[in-house]
Protein backbone atom coordinates (compact mmCIF):
# COMPACT_ATOMS: atom_id res chain seq x y z
CA UNK A 1 0.00 0.00 0.00
CA UNK A 2 2.80 2.08 0.63
CA UNK A 3 3.95 4.87 2.97
CA UNK A 4 0.50 6.35 5.06
CA UNK A 5 -0.33 10.09 4.32
CA UNK A 6 -0.98 12.50 6.89
CA UNK A 7 -3.80 14.65 5.71
CA UNK A 8 -4.08 17.30 8.43
CA UNK A 9 -1.69 19.91 9.46
CA UNK A 10 0.66 20.00 12.15
CA UNK A 11 -0.28 17.60 15.48
CA UNK A 12 -3.83 17.72 14.52
CA UNK A 13 -4.97 13.75 14.04
CA UNK A 14 -7.79 11.63 12.12
CA UNK A 15 -9.58 9.20 14.45
CA UNK A 16 -11.36 6.89 13.07
CA UNK A 17 -14.87 6.81 15.60
CA UNK A 18 -15.74 3.25 14.71
CA UNK A 19 -15.02 -0.33 15.69
CA UNK A 20 -15.81 -1.19 12.25
CA UNK A 21 -13.00 -3.43 10.36
CA UNK A 22 -14.50 -2.74 6.89
CA UNK A 23 -14.24 0.87 7.81
CA UNK A 24 -10.92 0.54 8.84
CA UNK A 25 -9.92 -0.94 5.67
CA UNK A 26 -11.62 1.29 3.36
CA UNK A 27 -10.06 4.24 5.03
CA UNK A 28 -6.23 2.20 5.18
CA UNK A 29 -6.74 1.64 1.19
CA UNK A 30 -6.80 5.67 0.93
CA UNK A 31 -3.17 5.68 2.40
CA UNK A 32 -4.50 8.05 5.02
CA UNK A 33 -3.11 8.20 8.54
CA UNK A 34 -5.46 7.97 11.59
CA UNK A 35 -6.08 6.22 14.90
CA UNK A 36 -8.84 4.14 15.74
CA UNK A 37 -11.36 4.76 19.11
CA UNK A 38 -14.61 3.13 19.39
CA UNK A 39 -17.73 5.31 20.51
CA UNK A 40 -19.97 4.54 23.59
CA UNK A 41 -23.48 5.20 22.01
CA UNK A 42 -26.87 4.04 21.76
CA UNK A 43 -27.55 3.35 18.53
CA UNK A 44 -31.43 2.53 18.87
CA UNK A 45 -33.53 4.05 16.04
CA UNK A 46 -36.49 6.20 17.79
CA UNK A 47 -40.03 5.44 16.92
CA UNK A 48 -41.64 7.08 13.69
CA UNK A 49 -38.17 8.87 13.58
CA UNK A 50 -36.70 9.73 9.90
CA UNK A 51 -34.11 7.20 8.53
CA UNK A 52 -31.98 9.26 7.06
CA UNK A 53 -32.34 11.95 9.95
CA UNK A 54 -31.40 8.80 12.74
CA UNK A 55 -28.04 7.82 10.79
CA UNK A 56 -27.10 11.58 10.80
CA UNK A 57 -27.94 11.48 14.60
CA UNK A 58 -25.94 8.75 15.77
CA UNK A 59 -23.19 9.62 13.49
CA UNK A 60 -23.01 12.95 14.99
CA UNK A 61 -23.29 11.27 18.84
CA UNK A 62 -20.65 8.85 17.88
CA UNK A 63 -18.68 11.73 16.47
CA UNK A 64 -19.49 13.99 19.55
CA UNK A 65 -18.60 10.92 22.07
CA UNK A 66 -14.79 10.50 20.93
CA UNK A 67 -14.28 14.22 20.30
CA UNK A 68 -14.81 14.57 23.87
CA UNK A 69 -11.39 11.89 24.54
CA UNK A 70 -9.88 13.63 21.26
CA UNK A 71 -11.13 17.49 21.86
CA UNK A 72 -8.22 18.99 19.48
CA UNK A 73 -8.46 16.40 16.75
CA UNK A 74 -10.73 15.45 13.47
CA UNK A 75 -13.37 13.08 14.76
CA UNK A 76 -14.76 10.86 11.38
CA UNK A 77 -17.86 8.82 12.46
CA UNK A 78 -20.64 6.72 10.57
CA UNK A 79 -24.09 4.66 11.16
CA UNK A 80 -25.48 2.02 8.42
CA UNK A 81 -28.54 0.95 8.28
CA UNK A 82 -30.82 -1.55 6.21
CA UNK A 83 -33.83 -0.74 4.89
CA UNK A 84 -36.39 -2.78 3.21
CA UNK A 85 -40.15 -1.05 3.16
CA UNK A 86 -40.78 -0.20 6.71
CA UNK A 87 -38.16 -2.72 8.37
CA UNK A 88 -34.70 -1.63 9.14
CA UNK A 89 -32.27 -3.69 9.19
CA UNK A 90 -28.81 -3.74 11.61
CA UNK A 91 -26.51 -6.31 12.64
CA UNK A 92 -28.35 -9.49 13.54
CA UNK A 93 -28.34 -10.80 16.95
CA UNK A 94 -28.46 -14.17 16.22
CA UNK A 95 -28.59 -17.19 13.16
CA UNK A 96 -32.27 -16.87 13.49
CA UNK A 97 -32.17 -13.11 12.95
CA UNK A 98 -29.53 -13.53 9.91
CA UNK A 99 -32.26 -15.66 8.45
CA UNK A 100 -34.85 -13.11 8.84
CA UNK A 101 -33.04 -10.56 7.17
CA UNK A 102 -31.43 -12.47 4.04
CA UNK A 103 -35.35 -13.75 3.70
CA UNK A 104 -36.79 -10.11 3.38
CA UNK A 105 -34.26 -9.04 1.19
CA UNK A 106 -34.27 -12.05 -1.63
CA UNK A 107 -35.42 -11.04 -4.37
CA UNK A 108 -36.07 -7.32 -3.43
CA UNK A 109 -34.60 -3.93 -3.40
CA UNK A 110 -33.31 -2.31 -0.65
CA UNK A 111 -31.68 0.72 0.57
CA UNK A 112 -28.11 1.11 2.55
CA UNK A 113 -28.64 4.11 4.20
CA UNK A 114 -25.17 5.87 6.28
CA UNK A 115 -25.29 8.58 8.03
CA UNK A 116 -21.59 10.54 8.18
CA UNK A 117 -20.09 12.86 11.03
CA UNK A 118 -17.02 14.97 10.86
CA UNK A 119 -15.85 16.52 14.05
CA UNK A 120 -13.32 19.17 15.41
CA UNK A 121 -12.98 21.94 17.70
CA UNK A 122 -14.77 24.67 14.89
CA UNK A 123 -18.01 22.57 14.55
CA UNK A 124 -19.25 19.58 12.79
CA UNK A 125 -20.64 18.95 8.95
CA UNK A 126 -23.35 16.21 8.51
CA UNK A 127 -24.22 13.95 5.69
CA UNK A 128 -25.92 11.02 4.67
CA UNK A 129 -25.70 8.65 1.36
CA UNK A 130 -28.55 6.21 0.10
CA UNK A 131 -27.61 3.28 -1.97
CA UNK A 132 -29.98 0.93 -3.54
CA UNK A 133 -29.12 -3.29 -4.20
CA UNK A 134 -31.00 -5.33 -5.46
CA UNK A 135 -31.10 -9.48 -4.55
CA UNK A 136 -31.18 -12.29 -7.07
CA UNK A 137 -33.87 -15.03 -6.20
CA UNK A 138 -32.75 -17.35 -3.95
CA UNK A 139 -33.90 -20.79 -2.91
CA UNK A 140 -34.40 -21.85 0.56
CA UNK A 141 -30.53 -24.19 0.40
CA UNK A 142 -29.12 -21.19 -1.30
CA UNK A 143 -29.78 -18.72 1.87
CA UNK A 144 -28.82 -21.47 4.01
CA UNK A 145 -25.65 -22.26 2.69
CA UNK A 146 -24.58 -18.50 2.63
CA UNK A 147 -25.77 -18.46 6.25
CA UNK A 148 -23.45 -21.12 6.86
CA UNK A 149 -20.57 -19.13 5.96
CA UNK A 150 -21.29 -16.95 8.91
CA UNK A 151 -19.47 -13.80 6.94
CA UNK A 152 -22.85 -11.70 7.82
CA UNK A 153 -23.09 -11.72 11.69
CA UNK A 154 -21.61 -8.68 12.03
CA UNK A 155 -23.02 -6.55 9.13
CA UNK A 156 -26.00 -4.77 8.66
CA UNK A 157 -28.29 -6.70 6.75
CA UNK A 158 -26.57 -9.53 7.08
CA UNK A 159 -24.57 -9.70 4.42
CA UNK A 160 -21.25 -8.98 3.05
CA UNK A 161 -21.44 -7.30 -0.71
CA UNK A 162 -17.35 -7.28 -0.67
CA UNK A 163 -17.38 -11.23 -0.03
CA UNK A 164 -19.10 -14.53 -0.61
CA UNK A 165 -22.21 -12.00 -0.18
CA UNK A 166 -21.40 -10.45 -3.48
CA UNK A 167 -23.17 -13.34 -5.42
CA UNK A 168 -26.92 -12.26 -3.38
CA UNK A 169 -26.56 -9.49 -5.07
CA UNK A 170 -27.90 -8.71 -8.90
CA UNK A 171 -27.54 -4.39 -9.00
CA UNK A 172 -26.53 -1.81 -7.59
CA UNK A 173 -27.42 1.89 -8.02
CA UNK A 174 -25.16 4.15 -6.27
CA UNK A 175 -21.96 4.36 -3.94
CA UNK A 176 -20.43 0.87 -3.49
CA UNK A 177 -18.15 1.66 -0.93
CA UNK A 178 -21.81 2.93 1.02
CA UNK A 179 -22.64 -0.80 0.98
CA UNK A 180 -19.05 -1.96 2.38
CA UNK A 181 -19.65 1.00 5.23
CA UNK A 182 -18.20 4.06 4.12
CA UNK A 183 -19.06 6.07 1.37
CA UNK A 184 -15.58 7.45 0.29
CA UNK A 185 -16.55 10.28 -2.43
CA UNK A 186 -19.08 11.59 0.42
CA UNK A 187 -16.17 11.69 3.06
CA UNK A 188 -13.65 13.43 0.79
CA UNK A 189 -16.51 16.15 0.00
CA UNK A 190 -17.05 16.36 3.93
CA UNK A 191 -12.76 16.70 4.18
CA UNK A 192 -13.18 19.23 1.36
CA UNK A 193 -15.46 21.55 3.66
CA UNK A 194 -13.31 20.66 6.64
CA UNK A 195 -10.43 22.67 4.59
CA UNK A 196 -8.79 19.91 3.35
CA UNK A 197 -8.32 19.75 -0.45
CA UNK A 198 -8.61 16.89 -2.57
CA UNK A 199 -4.62 17.14 -3.61
CA UNK A 200 -3.95 16.83 -0.02
CA UNK A 201 -6.26 14.26 0.30
CA UNK A 202 -3.86 12.65 -2.16
CA UNK A 203 -1.02 13.46 -0.54
CA UNK A 204 0.32 15.92 -3.24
Amino acid sequence: MGTSVNILKGDLRLILASGSPRRKELLASLGWKFQVAIPSVDETIFPDEDISEAVKRISREKALDVHHAFPNQLILAADTVVCVDTAVLGKPRDPEDARRMISLLNDRTHKVITGVALCRDQGIVLSREITEVTFRSLDRAAIEAYLATGEGMDKAGAYAIQGKGSLLVKAITGCYYNVVGLPLHLVSSMMEKMGISLSTQWGS
